[in-house]
């Protein structure tokens, strides 16, 4: 059922590895690059499961030539795993500054 490590890592170059080198290749500057992949970051660990696409677009339109888009997105879909996992913590966070926001 699962992936077999050749297959993983096959995956790994063909959806992670080959288009970070492919935009390395194309001269983009490394201020811009190291901007576009901490934004993609940054929005990609919205707690809302599809909303970081969203912001990410916005952030691109918003920013134009300022950022990298493929970096952007790519950090997005990098950041993807994180997302994910900080789910609970989020909702446990929020849960409990709500509870003292009430009881205070």
């Amino acid at each position: 059922m699962g992936l077999s490590k050749g297959r993983l890592k096959a995956w790994f170059h063909k959806k992670i590895t080959d288009p970070l080198l492919q935009i390395l290749r194309r001269g983009t500057e490394p201020k811009q690059l190291a901007f576009s992949a901490a934004l993609g970051i940054t929005l990609g660990i919205f707690p809302i499961c599809g909303v970081p696409v969203f912001l990410c677009g916005v952030a691109i339109a918003f920013l134009g030539s300022a950022c990298h888009a493929p970096t952007v997105m790519l950090a997005n879909i990098i950041a993807t795993p994180a997302e994910l996992a900080l789910v609970v913590p989020f909702l446990r966070l929020g849960e409990k500054s709500l509870v003292d926001l009430i009881f205070l």
